[in-house]
């Protein structure tokens, strides 16, 4: 079919920011200088439409180094990869860090999301607008949660160029954050992984055990301690006799779905089909949650590690890391840990002498929530909007690029390591027989000691709550994020295991624990949940796509109101919750009522 890529034509900046992700064009059908050969055939077509997965990354470069992505730019990208304009474009609008119109070349985005605004981002964020007007230079952007909730509030700083800056401000003030949005090569270094595993240092932690210990960037010291003692394991057992182990130790996804890791791994191995991928899911938008964060800026070879054992179990030779855009901290140190770990021969061909391949490909995000979701993912990955799949197929069958496909996110990865190193029964013993092994808790909001904390599963949600230091006053608690539930003060000795929290009628999910007193204000914080699903719904299916703004404005109408007069809203919002849950596609809208359901039935909201 014939292409019309507009008339707009790429400034030099463009063309270098393209050309040095995809190399000079070849052709003038690519872009370069016609010549006499162009006329008499194309060049280029089925290679370069075979690089459709690096849209996403081309997006990147071209919001990298201007700041935006214009018509022209957008152009020259499509013209590269013979992607049509129209479709590059859905693409380039789907996600918030990217901008199709002009803006400046710095941009502060500030959380308001749910840990933030209870911290005063709303102050933050006005007391910033007005210092940063409109002459100067700087763009301000209010946005969902950037993983920052143990320094909440929180503010990301992104000074486009080559190579782009960024600068985190957080805990954020005015003028620390304004401070950081002017210079940020001259921002305070951020605070090391550490700083967010208040129990670092104990001798009991399993995967936060080298996190403050060993020094992030050196591969070395991670073998000191232990580093790839897993992975020549993983070979001595041969790819079958690795599922077993992680079959036998009965663990599971800790995304939140819990689904068997073993069994995910057998199914995706058996499958004839070939290629066979392994995605790695660091795409933690859940607000709340920074556990990947964590691990990936304290640990990131033990990722590295991990995932070349997951490859290896379900004979993949490419593997994808798919990385929040607002973690550029993360995507570097994962970086680094992937080509040192290639430099030694532990990726690339004959790993370890063991005649196996793999090489390992970053994959950058950049702003959508439903990217989470596994089908979204892979969408993203090949170059598409992040839209979910209907399944069946499922991505064991047809994952990514339509072929065989593990998705584990960071968490359940890296869970992989102690299965191998102590052995499956050892790993088994920890929790409890139905949920095995230790689990990582995101703790914010009215608590003296935020961050990530590693406890065995079946420990109560008090004994968490004691560690991190719960306030006086304390009014809800909300498990599992915007998607999850809130429970009360007096179910604290609710066990901390997926079969304890269905039980009590709530959910685990990722393992966010966010601790409200009764300084917060519930009704603000439940359309801030509500603001938060319409803004990420992707509109592909109606109940969703009508369901959440239904869900947002029946919310605004009775946040000032109690007793009766909220009555036909609050009913309402469980006809409209009720659609969202059977007929979603995905996820995102099936849970984005649980929030607001637990806090009219458990917490008395309204009545």
């Amino acid at each position: 079919m014939d292409l019309h890529f507009g008339d707009g034509e790429p400034t030099d900046e463009e063309r270098a920011a393209v050309d040095a992700l995809l190399g000079p064009p070849e052709s003038a059908w690519e872009g370069a200088d016609r010549t006499d050969a162009d006329l008499r055939w194309a060049r280029g077509g089925r290679a370069a439409r075979d690089r459709r997965d690096l849209l996403l990354p081309g997006l990147h470069a071209l919001n990298d180094r201007v700041g935006w992505i214009s018509q022209g730019g957008l152009g020259y990208l499509c013209r590269r990869l013979t992607v049509p304009p129209a479709e590059a474009s859905g693409v380039a609008t789907f996600y918030a860090l990217f901008s199709v119109r002009p803006r400046p070349a710095t941009v502060l985005h500030v959380c308001t999301d749910l840990a933030c605004v209870t911290a005063g981002a709303e102050e933050v964020c006005a007391g910033i607008e007005a210092r940063l007007g409109p002459g100067s230079g700087v763009g301000v952007e209010r946005g969902p949660c950037l993983g920052l909730c143990e320094r909440a509030p929180a503010a990301l700083a992104v000074r486009a160029g080559d190579p782009v800056r960024t600068a985190v401000s957080a805990p954020a003030s005015v003028a620390e954050a304004v401070d950081t949005a002017g210079a940020p090569d001259a921002a305070p270094e951020e605070p090391p992984a550490v700083a967010a595993v208040p129990q670092a240092g104990d001798p009991s932690l399993t995967l936060l055990r080298r996190i403050g210990v060993v020094d992030p960037s050196s591969l070395d010291d991670y073998r000191a301690h232990g580093g790839y003692t897993a992975l020549r394991r993983a070979f001595a057992l041969g790819p079958a006799g690795v599922i077993r182990e992680v079959t036998d130790a009965g663990l599971v996804g800790r995304g939140g779905a819990a689904f068997p890791t073993g069994r995910k791994w057998q199914a995706t191995a058996s499958q004839p089909d070939h290629p066979h991928y392994l995605v790695c899911n660091a795409d933690e938008s859940e607000p709340g949650t920074f556990k990947d964060r964590v691990l990936m800026e304290g640990d990131p070879f033990a990722l590295v590690e991990a995932i070349t054992i997951a490859s290896y179990a379900v004979c993949a030779h490419r593997a994808f890391v798919y990385i929040r855009g607002e973690y550029p901290r993360a995507v570097r140190r994962v970086q680094h840990a992937i080509d040192q770990a290639r430099a030694r021969g532990l990726l690339g061909d004959d790993i370890l002498g063991q005649g196996y391949h793999l090489d390992i490909e970053i994959r950058r995000g950049a702003g959508a929530y439903i990217c989470g979701e596994e089908t979204a993912l892979f969408n993203s990955i090949e170059g598409y909007r992040g839209e979910p799949r209907s399944k069946p197929p499922f991505p064991v069958e047809k994952g990514l690029f339509g072929k065989p496909t593990a998705e584990n996110n960071v968490e359940t990865l890296v869970n992989v390591l102690p299965v191998l190193a102590m052995g499956a029964p050892a790993y088994a013993a920890i929790g409890t027989a139905r949920s095995t092994g230790p689990k990582l808790f995101c703790v914010s909001g009215s608590v003296d000691r935020p961050g990530v904390y590693e406890l065995p599963f079946g420990a109560t949600l008090g004994e968490l709550l004691d560690l991190a230091g719960v306030r006086a006053g304390l009014r809800a608690v909300l498990l599992g994020g915007a998607a999850g539930g809130f429970v009360r003060p007096d179910e604290l000795d609710l066990p901390l295991t997926f079969e304890g929290t269905r039980d009590a009628g709530t959910t685990l999910g990722s393992g966010v624990v966010m601790a409200f007193d009764d300084t917060v204000p519930l009704p603000r914080l439940l359309l801030r949940i509500a603001e938060f699903f319409r803004e990420e719904s992707c509109g592909q299916c109606v109940p969703c796509r009508v369901g959440t703004v239904r869900q947002e404005e029946a919310l605004r109408r009775i946040a000032d109101r109690t007793g009766a007069g909220a009555a036909d809203d609050i009913a309402l919002l469980r006809e409209v919750g009720r659609a969202m849950r059977d007929a979603s596609i995905c996820g995102l809208g099936q849970t984005a009522w649980n929030a607001v359901e637990s806090a009219i039935d458990r917490l008395g909201a309204w009545t």
